[in-house]
């Protein structure tokens, strides 16, 4: 049975084009999450970045991997309605957590969140992902933009260093550029959306964002799940987030100790 914030179209088009939006995921939960961005911004992890170059007006901040030290992370993800959704998108038997992410764009930040496929990223294989992306702002111009089926392409999308631009591994033949999805017609999906609303896309869907030319903030709560098919892969180079001596190997299911279980819920 599905969660009530879903239907059984949601899931299809889920399943087909990779990326859903569900009104309302986090709703009961957006105080919270805010309180938990003020501390990830006041107190960064270890993964903290200033995403803008000399010059450039105001401030994109982004961190991962804070759940286990912030308590209003921990507890919206562990208490949200986030997994059993996740679930029935997924069509998993289980959800394990992989990551939380926060990104904060200041108003007047015209940078964009460039064009990326999260998968190539990680150390996980499998289609049953799903990232729930969820303003924690009123979201009109500064939302997030996915392109519709880009989960079935044959190929992953090249990662690169978002500043840099440079490739995140040296084998560059076992991925395709980098497209431009406006210049190509690509079909994109892009909600205005309010606080506690969530875009559900897998791991492989090309994603960015606009910049946030606005007067009001646009923080921004992610959350990274994964189904009964994720295992652990290696890659050519240090994936991000690193994880480091996490001591898994190929074909390995994430570590429960470190990726713990979220669905079904046990007590």
């Amino acid at each position: 049975m599905l969660n009530s914030l879903i239907t059984q179209a949601d899931v299809d088009t889920f399943q087909t084009e990779g990326v859903v939006l569900i009104k309302g995921l986090f709703k009961d939960h957006v105080e919270a999450l805010r309180q938990g961005v003020e501390v990830n911004m006041t107190r960064p992890g270890p993964y903290a970045a200033e995403n803008l170059r000399a010059g450039d007006g105001g401030r994109f901040f982004d961190d991962y991997c804070n759940w286990e030290r912030i308590e209003e992370f921990r507890d919206v993800i562990f208490h949200s309605p986030a997994a059993e959704v996740a679930a029935g998108l997924m069509d998993s038997t289980s959800v394990q957590l992989f990551h939380d992410h926060v990104l904060v764009k200041e108003p007047g930040t015209s940078r964009p969140t460039p064009w990326h496929q999260d998968g190539p990223y990680y150390f996980v294989e499998g289609r049953q992902t799903v990232s729930f992306w969820s303003p924690l702002d009123p979201v009109r111009e500064a939302s997030l933009r996915c392109v519709a089926g880009s989960n079935r392409w044959e190929k992953p999308v090249l990662p690169t260093r978002w500043l840099s631009e440079e490739n995140f591994y040296p084998d560059q033949d076992a991925y395709m550029p980098v497209p431009d999805p406006d210049a190509e017609g690509m079909p994109i999906r892009e909600w205005e959306m309010e606080p506690g609303d969530a875009v559900a896309f897998s791991y492989y869907v090309l994603h960015g964002a606009r910049g946030n030319e606005s007067t009001m903030r646009r923080r921004a709560f992610s959350l990274r799940l994964v189904g009964d098919d994720a295992r652990y892969v290696e890659r050519p180079g240090r994936t991000s987030p690193p994880f480091p001596g996490h001591g898994m190997k190929n074909g390995d299911r994430l570590r429960q100790d470190w990726f713990p279980t979220l669905w079904p819920r046990t007590h």
